[in-house]
Parts: structure tokens; sequence; C-alpha cells
């Protein structure tokens, strides 16, 4: 029996009309499910826990990276495999797994049900799909959740500019801090970092890919930091950033381990799969053969 979540609310309302979509095929198919709707931040780690004690087989997420990530939350070592029907303004998981955009397309994958086991981060004390981001993205992430510009850019169907609109309006306050970064024991300091992201799979922030050489199965981290005295040099590389072009320079650092912790000063904003986390000092580990997903 599957067991859906759906986010209604996901993509500016692109969760509600993918459901719409799912629900008429289900019906026509006379597949048995149980279906509940999330209603706020952290429920679908509550709905999957409590589908599953229902007999749920298969968790089945309508909803965006969030969404899905909340819910990985709940599956993570049981077995239970994830389908994901992708309804945000990102779905960098989604993409990740090679799941299609189109809601009929996504629906033959999950029903099809070829599982596969990947890694997970494990960020302090919580878990993430993609990327654990430090610094101004994780500003920046804040800034896109709490921002307009996100409903109106999903509206247009242009939801990746809301990332870079917002990205812009951190500029003004965000201040590139003295970091230490250590990987799997070994510690480095670094001055004016600006970001550090330590990812599973190569993209976040609807398909930048952060760090292109990641793989969600291979038991390693991909991490890439960002330092610059001014935000100049950085603005004149996003264009590389955003085609996954950037190479190590004077600018950019690439790392690669299993357990990576950062402390800043002053304190660096957290976020994972693009929801804000907290404040460093944070522990970002690689978790091996965590979740089992449908792809």
């Amino acid at each position: 029996m599957y067991g859906l979540i759906v986010n209604t609310a996901a993509g500016g309302g692109k969760g509600l009309r993918m459901w719409r979509k799912i629900e008429e095929e289900l019906q026509k198919r006379e597949l048995p499910c149980l279906v509940s709707f999330t209603a706020k931040p952290a429920d679908a780690t509550k709905l999957a826990a409590m589908l599953v004690e229902n007999g749920a087989e298969t968790i089945v997420i309508i909803g965006g990276d969030g969404t899905v990530s909340e819910a990985a939350e709940a599956l993570v070592y049981t077995g239970v495999p994830l389908g994901i029907i992708p309804a945000g303004s990102g779905n960098d998981f989604a993409r990740s797994q090679g799941i299609p955009k189109q809601a009929d397309a996504a629906l033959k994958i999950v029903l099809a049900g070829n599982e596969r086991t990947i890694d997970v981060l494990r960020i302090n004390e919580r878990y993430g799909l993609t990327v654990a981001g430090i610094g101004i993205d994780a500003q920046v992430a804040q800034t896109v959740n709490e921002s307009g510009y996100k409903q109106w850019f999903n509206a247009v169907r242009l939801g990746r500019l809301t990332y870079f609109a917002c990205v812009f309006q951190a500029l003004k306050t965000f201040r590139p801090a003295e970091v230490t970064v250590t990987i799997d024991g070994k510690k480095q300091r670094f001055s004016h970092a600006w970001l550090i992201a330590a990812a599973n799979s190569p993209t976040y922030g609807g398909n930048i890919p952060i760090c292109p050489e990641a793989i969600c199965d291979d038991g390693r981290l991909n991490v890439c930091l960002l330092q610059s005295k001014t935000a100049g040099p950085l603005l004149r590389l996003l264009p590389k950033i955003v085609r996954g072009k950037h190479a190590a320079n004077d600018h950019i650092r690439f790392f690669s381990g299993t357990d990576v912790v950062i402390e800043a000063d002053p304190p660096l904003r957290v976020q994972s799969d693009g929801e804000y986390t907290g404040e460093t000092p944070v522990q970002v580990k690689i978790i091996k053969d965590a979740l089992t997903v449908i792809s």
C-alpha cells in the first residue's frame, strides 16, 4: 500500500495541481493508498512515520525538496522506499535521482518500484539529502522562504529566479567570516569565507551545481568553499558556478571527506535542502546506504 504525503502549497500551488492529477490516476488504477496533507513545517516527518505505522509500504511525496527531506527523516534505516512526485520550486533531489518534473512520468517511476539505496547527510542532529550550506547561501535560503519573491516567481514558473533575486538581497547585509574547516580530523583555517557547501548531490538552489562531482551513493562528501575579501570576485565567478564550470583558484577551494566540522567567527547560518536549520558550529557527516529511494 502506498502512503502519500501532499504539500499543496509547494511550488506556489503546484503541489495542489499535481495532487489532482495524481489522485485521478490513482483512482483509475484502483490502487490502495493512504493520503495525508502537510499543514506546517516538519509535518512530513510525523506523517511519514504515521503512514508506515498504519501499513504503508512505500511513502510517496508530492512536494519540494523540503518536504522530501522531512519525510526522509522518518525513513532513514527503515528500508521503506521513498518515491517522489516533484512539485517544488527547486526539486534538486528529484533531479539528482533522474525523476522528471511531469506528474504522469514521475508516477510511472513510482509505480515501477525500482529501488536503490543512497547515502544521506547527518547535519548535527538532523538528516539531509542534497547539500548542507553554511554562509551566504543559508542566509539566501532563509530570505527565499520569507520573501514574497518566491510566490511571485513560482506563479509565473520562474522559481529559480527567486534564488538569484535573494542572493543580491543577502549581499547587502552578509559579512564573510573567519572559519575553521576540519575534514576527517584535518583542520584548516580560511579568512573571508562566504560559503561552505557540503554536498551529497551536485546541485541546490534550483539546479546550481555547487559541487558538480558529488554522487549520492559513493560514501563521500564533496565540499566547496568560496572566499574573498569583497563580493566582486565571487560575483564575477557566479556565471561559471551556475554552469558548474568553476575550478579551484584563489577564491574557490574543493575538498572531499566523510566528516566535516565548520566553526566560524562570527557564526554563520546553516541550511539543508533549502531550509534554514541554525548556525555554526556544525558537523556534517555522510551516512552510507541509509535511505531507500525509487528512481
